[in-house]
This record gives structure tokens, sequence and C-alpha cells, in this order.
């Protein structure tokens, strides 16, 4: 029984030894691991000239270039225009490949443009594409209004007479076959007109007064109403008498 005890506190003696040894070995390779140049940083080992060979696990390896001068550095997020790449043997820092592309989620798919170019799809564009309508506030192509051919002109009319009248206007429609995304972006036009000029410039049964008709027409009106005064003097003057 004695001898069971005594193998049994020899045994937690040696764990708390190991576990010890194991804690100050962990912390001086900690130490080791950063040391005194400030470019190693977060570094499992770095060099003085080339800064970081690998680093900690949850870190991004980045080799960074000023000149002819290239070294690595341990990040904890890719600078722009690049994107974190895990891998089991090393996380690193990986450029994007898509023009005008200021961070994207992998290799070929921007998550935010460059200043002036609007994202759509994982691209980067000066404009939208057809079909696609620019939201200013967020620098993307959301999908716009689509609308469909345009008919044929109408029939030329004015006042919504087809004669009587040498110029008037025709007019063609297009109908709306999607709505946009987002209520504040607006449709295209969906109707159109232009001049044109009449078929028929004569109603049948009729003529539209022209006017010269107007100005004998006023003419024939005064004389009367002057004939109709005269008389009425003429009639007056022979009571008087």
């Amino acid at each position: 029984m004695q001898f069971r005890l005594f193998s049994f506190a020899l045994i937690i003696l040696n764990c708390m030894d190991y576990g010890h040894c194991q804690t100050g070995r962990w912390r001086r390779s900690k130490r080791a691991s950063y040391g005194p140049n400030p470019i190693c940083k977060g570094c499992l080992s770095c060099s003085k000239d080339n800064g970081c060979i690998r680093c900690q696990h949850k870190l991004f390896f980045f080799l960074r270039r000023e000149g002819m001068r290239q070294y690595g550095e341990c990040l904890h997020s890719c600078p722009s225009g690049y994107y974190g790449l895990r891998t089991p043997d090393m996380n690193r820092c990986s450029r994007c490949r898509i023009e005008n592309c200021d961070s994207c989620f992998s290799r070929d798919f921007c998550t935010k443009c460059k200043t002036g170019f609007y994202s759509h799809r994982g691209r980067c564009f000066r404009g939208c594409p057809p079909g696609f309508a620019a939201l200013e506030e967020l620098m993307e192509c959301v999908e716009g209004c689509e609308v469909g051919q345009w008919s044929e002109w109408g029939t030329c009319s004015r006042n919504n007479k087809t004669c009587g009248f040498k110029w008037g206007l025709e007019t063609r429609t297009r109908q709306i076959v999607k709505k946009p995304a987002k209520d504040t972006i607006l449709c295209p036009t969906i109707a159109e007109s232009r001049r044109c000029k009449m078929a028929v410039r004569h109603c049948p049964g009729g003529r539209r007064p022209t006017k010269t008709k107007d100005k004998k027409k006023k003419k024939k009106n005064l004389m009367e109403r002057a004939q109709k005064q005269h008389s009425i003097f003429l009639a007056t003057d022979k009571t008087s008498q």
C-alpha cells in the first residue's frame, strides 16, 4: 500500500515538472519568434534581411516589395488588392487578378472596386451593362427597368382630329416588361411623339374657316350694325319734326 502511494506521488511530481518545462519552452519560443526587430512581429521564424519567413497559425504571410527589396510580414488581414488564402501549410495574401479591384473574395471575384468603378458580378466596370442600373450609394450595378420594343407610329392627328390641319402629331409607345429592383431607379420613357403631316388636310363636308372668311364676316356684321343705327336715327329725326 505504501509503495503504491509513493509511485502515485512520483508520477504527479514528474507531470508537474514536465508541464513547467513545456510552459517555459513555449514562452521562450514565443519570445524568440518576435525578436528584437519590429518586422518580426507575429513570425514563427524571421530574418533581419528578409523579415518573416513563417507566420503564426492565424496570421497571413504577405511579401511586401519596396523598390528592389522585398521582405515578409505577418498580418491579421491582407492589404488592399489582396485576399487571404488559407492553406494547411501557411496562410498567404494572394493578389486579386481582377482589373480595377480594391478588395476581393477570391482570385476571380471582386467585392469592392476602386473609386469610379461599379461592381457587377465580381467584376468592375466604368458603366453598368445593358439592362442594369447604377446604384450610386453602393457603387453597384443592380437590375434596372426592362422595357419592350417600340410599337408602330400611330395616326397623325391634332386636337383629336385626323383632318382639317396641315400638321399634327403621331405617337408610339412601349410596355414595361420588368420593374427595377429599387424604387429609386427610374424607367426609360415609354411614350414619345413627333411632328407629322396629315394625309387629309380638308375634312369631308366642310372646310376649316380661314382668316379671310373671319374678316369678311366681321366686316358684314359691322355694316349691318351701322345700317341699323342709321335707320333708328332717321326714324327719330322724323318724329321730332
